[in-house]
């Protein structure tokens, strides 16, 4: 069984998508549909930066999920098609486009819609995230359950979760959490407190556009961020988009789950590694074969072989 895997915030880099722009009429297509429907020379941004510009929220996320999509339809028009898929937050976006439950157009409006919500939230209510390296995601939970404004955002590995809230809140944690016994307490470059109740503002609005969207069938399972479990069911998909952007990513039990159900091929549809990265510390001593598919040569080699 095969397993398509959409990366998140904070894979992207600049140059990103610039060889699939040149070498395939489907990147071309979207790439400037993208650019019309945002009003914005995403594009542009994406192959030139400047990464100043880039790690912006407003083109950040919208640029990942281009590239991912287009990647996803390369592959599925040389006849490659997973078993299931799911995607690291924004990423699950992009997992619902690959299974038919969402065309381009209405997966990248909710993407533009979104991080522009977040970006209000994050001026807002400043707040940042750090990820613990040597704890599990329930002593995590444990530990913080006292600290204002700290919840677990992003149960990443075994070993790895990461926390998010208030600037304040987030350094009294790692504090506490470094002589609890946390291996590395490391604060991630993030403009706020994704996945926390600081973005509640941009998940009430967030799920107003949502029920206004159509979703289609499931061609295969996504698994999702909020429950790490597979759906099928439209109405289910929408409440859980809607929840997901306050509430942590379950990416160690979702690639669990797909292990435990019979995948035995992972791809990671997009830019960057980072999703091959935590595949491998979460699935030690297992033979899997993994790997991306960013660029044009990615694909030019996927689409030659068996994926």
């Amino acid at each position: 069984m095969k397993a398509f895997l959409f990366p998140g915030q904070a894979s992207q880099y600049v140059g990103m998508g610039k060889d699939l722009y040149n070498e395939f009429d489907i990147a071309r297509a979207y790439f400037d549909r993208a650019d019309e429907i945002l009003q914005l020379n995403l594009k542009e941004i994406c192959f030139d930066g400047p990464e100043t510009e880039l790690v912006k929220t407003k083109y950040t996320q919208p640029a990942i999920y281009v590239h991912s999509v287009i990647n996803d339809f390369l592959l599925k028009d040389a006849g490659f098609r997973p078993d299931m898929a799911a995607g690291h937050s924004l990423g699950e976006y992009s997992a619902l486009v690959s299974a038919s439950v969402l065309d381009f157009e209405s997966g990248l409006r909710a993407v533009a819609l979104r991080s522009r919500l977040m970006q209000e939230c994050c001026n807002n209510n400043p707040g940042t995230m750090a990820a613990i390296i040597g704890l599990t995601l329930e002593r995590v939970g444990e530990l913080i359950n006292g600290i204002d404004g700290v919840v677990p955002a992003n149960y990443n590995s075994p070993d790895q979760v990461a926390i998010s809230g208030t600037l304040e809140g987030v350094d009294r944690a790692c504090r506490m959490l470094k002589e609890a016994g946390a291996a590395r307490t490391v604060k991630l470059a993030v403009g706020g407190a994704y996945h926390s109740p600081l973005m509640a503002h941009a998940g009430e609005h967030l799920a107003e556009f949502l029920d206004s969207l159509e979703f289609g069938g499931f061609d295969f399972p996504v698994i999702a961020n909020v429950t790490g479990q597979p759906v099928k069911d439209q109405k289910e998909m929408k409440k859980l988009l809607k929840q997901q952007i306050t509430s942590p990513v379950l990416w160690y039990p979702t690639l669990k789950y797909m292990s435990e159900h019979g995948v035995e091929q992972f791809r990671e549809i997009g830019p960057g590694k980072v999703l091959q990265g935590l595949l491998k510390r979460s699935l030690k001593g297992r033979t899997f074969v993994s790997g991306g598919i960013d660029t044009a040569e990615d694909v030019k080699t996927a689409i030659g072989v068996t994926v």
